[in-house]
């Protein structure tokens, strides 16, 4: 089993409370403050469960460079207060440094999933993973 020191449980609590703020600001409008929040409190738990050389070492692979610049960006952007600009610099970002992530979950999801729709469309998403 997989044993979780208690950084890492304090970083789980910390993410899901940048997401909540993220959706939150997102739901409201696009309030810079709660998405600035949201932005903060997201990177420093993600920096909080795999560790501060683990996060820079993620974010600054070379071919990750483009990705981390646009979702950094967007995070400055918004802090700015330009909320709507810079969400979408960020959600360019994400995409673009998760990418490789996306058909290792889409293809969890069609296994799990058993809704027959959505099993078929998860594991239609999957397509070839180079996780293997």
């Amino acid at each position: 089993m997989i044993s979780i020191t208690e950084w890492q449980k304090i970083g789980v609590g910390i993410t899901g409370f940048g997401i909540f703020f993220i959706l939150f600001g997102t739901l409201l409008y696009f309030d810079s403050v709660l998405l600035a929040f949201g932005n903060l409190l997201f990177l420093t738990g993600l920096s909080l469960i795999i560790g501060l050389r683990k996060t820079f070492w993620f974010f600054f692979q070379r071919h990750k460079l483009k990705g981390t610049s646009f979702l950094l960006g967007g995070v400055v952007i918004v802090l700015l207060r330009w909320p709507l600009l810079g969400m979408f610099l960020e959600t360019y970002g994400f995409f673009s440094l998760f990418k490789g992530f996306f058909p290792v979950a889409f293809g969890f999801l069609g296994n799990v999933c058993n809704i027959p729709f959505l099993g078929a469309l998860f594991r239609r998403l999957q397509g070839t993973s180079s996780m293997v």
